[in-house]
């Protein structure tokens, strides 16, 4: 079969295939044959290679787009729908971007240049223009009517909304509702007045907090002044959501700028991951301080160093446990800055039972294992004190750095393990050099 023919059934194929899929096999490509195949989808059909981009993530579909030609690169941004195309329009060089607009049709570009003005971590960045709007003097009937002819240009109707002479919004119109309504009644009578809305500045956090709190498939969102501007659905917040936990997860593994893809190039992981790691030095430096001022007693009682690992793993595996449970809480929204008290009173009583048992354990070990009571009572206490302060540090720290200002995601983890360690050290050489003639 010869090469052409053998191209035009395998974007054939693509074609019957949903975007996500397309996207997925783009992504999976070297970059030039990416492009290729993009290319081959946009002679095919130009809607076959907008659909796939919008799947891909806005830094990799710029990639992609910005090696067509800018007529090929026009033509399939304005197939895209407008917030997807404001993402991957906000990926390319402002030069890039400015010649983008000037070659699109003038209403588009006047919405995409509206929408690259809000912030990408906000409400107004991550809605679309795409919203019904239904003049509160409309029928039930007359808005059914309205509605069919403007749903083909919808990205996703989920409810119709009703604005006033201003726009701004006065209700929202269930589909249901509208339907079953007497066709003679009057929207405003059929639409509810108490709308959830979203202001165009609200952090895309908080926008996923309230959609996961009332449980809509859409919100609209909202100038200062009321006036409608777009809205929010929640295959979006579903991508917010896997972003943002994807970064907590990653920030509290000591990678701020992010590595979600296991082949990225080892040139860009040593960047990201490096400079955490020389300052987890800084911070172990700080933890051994502890061994350093009881040097003689370590010397002195060797089985000491033995006990120590353990004793500071432990210590900050607890204080792990109490501050992943913490950072999730206030990522959902669950535990704020006066729920701190609460929870510190939680993490004592979880410190106070688990530490005992652990310590007891601890102490028999070091009984058995040496036959010295006294090394099994200090090994007790210090774990049980040790268990306690770790849970109060893993509850405190995440709180207060948030407090700060701070990124408790990523800075937590280090601090709570130094200052852990810190004080397991101090608190077991302290009593075995108390106890020293006893070991």
């Amino acid at each position: 079969m010869p090469r052409e023919t053998q191209e035009k059934v395998h974007v054939q194929e693509l074609l019957r295939q949903h975007p996500a899929d397309v996207a997925e096999i783009l992504s999976a490509l070297r970059e030039e044959e990416a492009v290729d195949l993009l290319q081959r989808l946009y002679e095919r059909r130009r809607r076959a290679a907008a659909a796939p981009l919008s799947e891909m993530e806005p830094e990799e579909a710029a990639r992609l787009l910005s090696e067509l030609s800018r007529e090929a690169a026009v033509q399939i941004l304005s197939r895209m729908d407008p917030d997807d195309a404001a993402d991957l329009l906000a990926e390319l060089p402002t030069d890039t971007v400015r010649d983008v607009l000037r070659r699109l049709e003038r209403e588009d570009a006047q919405e995409l240049s509206g929408l690259l003005t809000y912030a990408p971590d906000s409400a107004g960045g991550l809605m679309s223009p795409d919203v019904v709007a239904l003049p509160a003097r409309l029928t039930c009937q007359q808005a059914i009517d309205t509605l069919r002819r403007v749903a083909e240009e919808m990205e996703t109707v989920y409810y119709a909304y009703v604005v006033d002479e201003q726009a701004k919004l006065l209700g929202v119109l269930s589909l249901r509702d509208l339907v079953f309504a007497p066709p003679t009644a009057p929207i405003v009578t059929v639409m509810h007045e108490d709308a959830v809305s979203l202001p165009a500045d609200m952090d895309v956090e908080e926008v996923a907090r309230t959609f996961d709190k009332y449980n809509y498939l859409a919100l609209p969102v909202v100038s200062q002044d009321d006036r409608l501007l777009g809205v929010v659905t929640v295959d979006d917040v579903i991508d917010v959501i896997r972003e943002e936990t994807t970064e907590d997860f990653l920030r509290m593994g000591g990678i701020p700028a992010g590595e979600e893809d296991p082949l990225t190039p080892a040139r860009q992981s040593v960047r990201k991951r490096l400079p955490w790691m020389m300052a987890n030095i800084l911070f172990n430096l700080v933890a051994v301080i502890g061994i350093a001022v009881f040097e003689g007693t370590i010397e002195r009682v060797a089985f000491l160093a033995v006990l120590m690992p353990i004793i500071a793993d432990m210590a900050g595996n607890v204080g792990s446990q109490s501050m992943s449970v913490t950072i999730r809480g206030m990522a959902t929204g669950n535990f704020t800055w006066a729920d701190r008290w609460k929870a510190l009173r939680k993490e004592f009583a979880v410190g106070m039972i688990n530490g005992l048992v652990l310590g007891v354990q601890l102490g028999l070990i070091s009984y058995l294992w040496r036959g010295n009571p006294y090394l099994g009572v200090i090994a007790l206490l210090t774990m049980w004190m040790t268990t306690i302060i770790s849970y109060l540090l893993g509850s405190w720290i995440p709180s207060l750095l948030r407090r700060l200002k701070f990124d408790p995601a990523m800075m937590s983890g280090a601090v709570v393990t130094t200052v852990a360690d810190l004080f397991a050290f101090f608190l077991f050489l302290g009593l075995a050099t108390s106890f020293i003639d006893f070991l």
